[in-house]
C-alpha cells in the first residue's frame, strides 16, 4: 500500500505523538479504509522519519482502538460491527451524562464558556450543511461534543472522549451511512446548546440520551428500511 495522498511531511523531528494525531485525522478521513493494512515503510519514508516514533505512535493507537495488530501479520485499521457501535455511543452517553453534571455543577462563566464555544462551532456547522461539505460537517459535529466535554476540564474525561470522537467518524466512514435529513442537523446541536445555556439538568440529559440512541438507531438500521423510512443519517 502507499503512502496517501494528501499526507504532509512532519517539519522538523517528527515526534511519536504529533505522527499518532495525523495518522488518526488519516484514518477517520477515510485515507485508510476499515480492514486495511498499515503499510510501516511506506509511512516512515514519506514523513521522513525513522521507524522508532512510528511504531510509538502505531501502538498508541492499536491502545486507543483505533488500530488491530495481528501477530505475524501487521497493523489494521479497526473494523467496525453493529455492536461495536452501540457500544460506541453507551459509552459516549455515560461520558456525556457526567459531562452535563460537571459542567452544570461548576461556576457559571465555565458553563458560559462552553456555550460561547459551542455556538460558534453550530455557526460553522448550518454553514457547512449549507455547503453540502460531508467531512468538514463531520469533524465539527464531533467538534461540538468534544467541546462540550472539554468544558467540564477534566482531564479523564476529556482523554477518554478523544478516542470516542475518532471512532464515531469511523462509524459513519465505515458504515457508508447518508444523512438526507440535513434540516434536523443543526437544530438538534441548537437544543443541546439551549439546554445547556438554560441550565435545564433534566432536560439536558433526557436531550443526550435521545441523541445516543437516535443515533444508535439510525447507524444500525438495514439500508433498505433506512431508504423506506427516510430517516437514515450522515452525522450524530
Amino acid at each position: 500500500m502507499a503512502a496517501p495522498e494528501g499526507m504532509f511531511v512532519l517539519e522538523g523531528r517528527p515526534t511519536a505523538q504529533l505522527i499518532a494525531d495525523q495518522l488518526r485525522e488519516l484514518i477517520v478521513q477515510g485515507a485508510f479504509r476499515p480492514g486495511q493494512q498499515v503499510n510501516e515503510s511506506a509511512l516512515a519514508s514519506q514523513l521522513s522519519t525513522s521507524r522508532g516514533p512510528l511504531r510509538e505512535a502505531l501502538q498508541r493507537l492499536c491502545q486507543e482502538g483505533i488500530l488491530v495488530s495481528k501477530r505475524n501479520r501487521g497493523v489494521f485499521v479497526l473494523e467496525l460491527s453493529g455492536e461495536d457501535v452501540k457500544e460506541i455511543y453507551a459509552v459516549r452517553e455515560a461520558v456525556e451524562l457526567a459531562a452535563a453534571n460537571t459542567l452544570l455543577d461548576s461556576a457559571p462563566e465555565q458553563v458560559t464558556d462552553t456555550c460561547r464555544e459551542l455556538k460558534g462551532i453550530i455557526r460553522n456547522m448550518a454553514k457547512q450543511v449549507a455547503a453540502s461539505d460531508w467531512q468538514a460537517i463531520a469533524r465539527l459535529d464531533m467538534q461540538f461534543h468534544t467541546a462540550f466535554v472539554s468544558g467540564t476540564g477534566n482531564t479523564r474525561l476529556i482523554r477518554i472522549y478523544q478516542t470516542l470522537a475518532a471512532e464515531s467518524r469511523m462509524c459513519i466512514l465505515s458504515l457508508e451511512v447518508a444523512y438526507p435529513r440535513i434540516d434536523v442537523l443543526v437544530q438538534e446541536h441548537q437544543t443541546l446548546l439551549d439546554l445547556l445555556e438554560a441550565r435545564d439538568r433534566s432536560g439536558l440529559q433526557q436531550a443526550i440520551k435521545r441523541h445516543m440512541q437516535k443515533a444508535v438507531e439510525d447507524l444500525t438500521s438495514p439500508p433498505e428500511a433506512s431508504e423506506i423510512t427516510g430517516k437514515r443519517r450522515f452525522l450524530q
